[in-house]
């Protein structure tokens, strides 16, 4: 699968990026913020994106929903350090396929994979 990965930590890319390329998927991109992750998205087109929640200018709640606007049909894995149930709730209600908690392991991936359809 063809991945986009956003996070604005550097370090979280590139361990996301190192088990998504262990897994068999292709990273056809990256972004350290909102913007250029929709920009991103609108460039690279990717299956399947793996977006932090908490950066710097857009949440990751306000890109979900801007990259929904782009594709409704895209595919969103939700990457983050908060667990709380409204906020779960909201991003699913939303559209993320799945949501993966930091830290995160090998296992956590391959659930949340199994998720999208």
């Amino acid at each position: 699968m063809k991945v986009l990965i956003v996070d604005d930590n550097a370090s979280t890319r590139e361990m996301v990026k190192i088990i998504l390329q262990r897994t068999g998927h292709e990273v056809i991109g990256e972004a350290g913020d909102g913007d250029s992750a929709i920009k991103a998205f609108a460039d690279l087109r990717p299956e399947l994106v793996l977006l932090d929640i908490i950066m710097p200018g857009k949440s990751g709640i306000e890109v979900l929903s801007e990259i929904r606007g782009l594709d409704p049909a895209a595919k969103v894995i939700m990457l983050t350090a908060v667990d709380q149930d409204a906020v779960n709730s909201d991003l699913l209600s939303n559209g993320a396929a799945a949501i993966i908690y930091k830290p995160f392991s090998f296992d956590d991936f391959e659930k949340a994979f199994s998720k999208l359809k």
